[in-house]
């Protein structure tokens, strides 16, 4: 992951945007990094390449990668609100910056609220037990086809296209 050249794709706004969530949480950068960088290797370990669809393995990639910031930084301060916070709108962030408002997008801000509401009711597991659970979450995950399905499917991973 070369985080320069994924830094050059953004927008100018946006890049803005991005310095402005990350100067008052300096400290939460390294372990969201490291958090990225974690999810991407085991994202690929347990999918290969399709976690970059649309598919049930993007679906899991955008839940891990939820849960792992908010696990690393919640190590980073004592606050679970705080490092659910932070995890929500870095990675909101990341969406609007990179997608736009299309269905992609609003799949993978589900997917990663469902990481997220994961933390929150578990956030003393282990990574071991959380990519268990995900595992299990991802085989059941729902085909949706339309933006406005998504609020019927609450705390379930969802995705838009079969993994090939």
């Amino acid at each position: 992951m070369n985080l320069f050249k994924t830094i050059s794709r953004v927008k100018l706004k946006s890049f803005w945007t991005l310095v402005k969530l990350c100067v008052p949480n300096m400290l939460l950068l390294w372990p969201t990094y490291r958090a990225t960088k974690d999810c991407m290797q085991l994202s690929t370990e347990h999918f290969g390449r399709k976690h970059y669809q649309n598919g049930k393995a993007n679906a899991f990639r955008h839940a891990l990668w939820n849960i792992l910031i908010a696990k690393y930084c919640h190590s980073f301060t004592v606050s679970l609100e705080r490092a659910l916070d932070w995890t929500k709108k870095i990675t909101d962030w990341h969406e609007e910056a990179f997608f736009g408002q299309t269905l992609p997008m609003l799949m993978d801000c589900h997917n990663n609220e469902v990481g997220r509401n994961l933390y929150r009711g578990n956030a003393n597991w282990t990574k071991e037990t959380f990519l268990e659970a995900l595992l299990k979450h991802t085989q059941s995950a729902i085909k949706v086809n339309q933006d406005f399905a998504l609020n019927q499917y609450k705390n379930q991973l969802v995705y838009i296209s079969d993994d090939h």
